[in-house]
């Protein structure tokens, strides 16, 4: 593969988007990508993979990479509209075949006439394999530590190439189970429920915990959880002004178990008292 080509290619399309689970930093190619989503442009997508010395397994990982990011690029190829817009798969496909062998005669024209082919490709429509490995370091006398096929599992592979077959297993239909829950239906929505947490147990954090789950769901909390009077509280407790019934109902089906009492009074802040049972 002809690196530039690579690039260019790579440019031609808009960028790749890659996600990394980790931060990937390898000073003998250049890459540097904290974790996250990345648009990586020709350079950097080079950069991505070619480099070694990222992953535990060399040059095992920088494959699985690769592949990664062929399924990144058919992604956007087929997504941004290159394949449909005759100027610019042009330009993608004069790049390609400047990146790699095509037999003679297979040219720009020829590559046109796969893009309208591929018009309803895309990564579903796809698959990427690596020959099964049996031992990643086999011991050879004068070459070193080399890698072992598994001859067994190589053999499958190569017949399903052969013949045409989807490489992966066919996934088996899930049983039927019990249906998911219908969701809660509401009088008082949760952004008009005002909230006060404690923490009701001896666990450091959890008012804090709470708060912030509450505040997620759309809750108007006060941000600032307290110790609760009793910190050995085994139940959740929702303390409400009876006038504000409909709101502490609400927030009960956020914190399903808990107890509602009411208390004369109060207001229409809500008060939570997390107990043990919201650790469990």
């Amino acid at each position: 593969v002809d690196f530039t080509s690579f690039m260019k290619t790579v440019d031609a399309v808009g960028g790749v988007k890659i996600c990394t689970a980790r931060p990937m930093k390898d000073s003998y190619t250049g890459l540097n990508l904290p974790a996250g989503s990345h648009e990586l442009d020709g350079g950097q997508a080079l950069q991505y993979v070619r480099s070694r010395h990222v992953d535990v397994g060399s040059d095992l990982g920088r494959m699985q990479r690769q592949q990664k990011f062929m399924a990144a690029l058919i992604k956007q190829a087929t997504s941004s509209g290159v394949l449909l817009n005759p100027v610019k798969f042009q330009q993608v496909a004069a790049s390609a075949l400047g990146s790699v062998r095509a037999d003679e005669g297979f040219g720009t024209e020829q590559m046109l006439a796969l893009g309208k082919a591929m018009k309803d490709f895309g990564p579903a429509s796809s698959e990427f394999a690596s020959v099964p490995v049996g031992n990643p370091s086999f011991p050879v006398k004068g070459i070193g530590s080399t890698v072992q096929w598994d001859a067994a599992k190589a053999k499958k592979l190569f017949q399903a190439l052969r013949e045409d077959k989807p490489l992966a297993p066919s996934k088996p239909k899930p049983a039927a189970g019990p249906k998911e829950p219908a969701a809660t239906l509401v009088d008082v929505a949760p952004k008009d429920v005002r909230v006060q947490v404690y923490n009701g147990t001896p666990k450091d954090g959890l008012g804090r915990t709470v708060d912030t789950a509450l505040r997620a769901t759309g809750f108007t909390t006060t941000e600032a959880p307290l110790n609760g009077e009793v910190r050995e509280l085994k139940r959740t407790l929702v303390e409400y002004d009876p006038r504000w019934d409909r709101s502490a109902k609400s927030l009960a089906t956020a914190l399903p178990g808990s107890e509602l009492k009411p208390v004369k009074g109060q207001g229409p802040q809500m008060r939570v008292t997390v107990g043990a049972d919201f650790t469990k």
